[in-house]
């Protein structure tokens, strides 16, 4: 059997401002953007460069119960990891367009990590992770 995950819901705000930021701040590229006139929204797909796995859906919240998750979706954990190949490259491109930085960049056991928060506030690390780690044979 194989399977995968393929896509992760991001409750998004509004598509265009989450696109601005992925792609111009982040370096995502845009996979597909569809609109559904039949539940007027989009089917937005992202993903950052290079990579062959899971891509974010934008989901605007449609709801005003949706609302309150915008940027909390995990309670204020860290919420996504993005793993890198270079990771004082990714960080200082990422400072130069003004990513909000919540922590410093750290060495760990697994590799370097820094926190930051996409434009509304979930946490994501960015990480280069060492190459003996078991997901960094899988992930790059």
């Amino acid at each position: 059997m194989k399977q995968a995950i393929v896509h992760i819901a991001l409750v998004v705000k509004d598509y265009d401002e989450a696109i601005d930021f992925y792609v111009d701040k982040l370096n995502f590229e845009v996979i597909e953007d569809i609109y559904q006139p039949e539940q007027n929204k989009r089917w937005v797909v992202i993903s950052p460069p290079g990579s062959s796995g899971v891509t974010l859906l934008l989901a605007r919240a449609s709801k005003p119960e949706q609302l309150e998750f915008i940027g909390n979706q995990t309670g204020g954990r860290v919420f996504l990891f993005l793993n890198t190949d270079d990771f004082w490259r990714d960080y200082n491109q990422m400072q130069s367009v003004g990513v909000n930085f919540l922590r410093p960049p750290q060495e760990q056991d697994y590799g370097m990590v820094a926190v930051f928060e996409d434009l509304y506030g979930n946490q994501w690390d960015l990480l280069q992770l060492n190459p003996e780690h078991p997901i960094a044979r899988r992930a790059i």
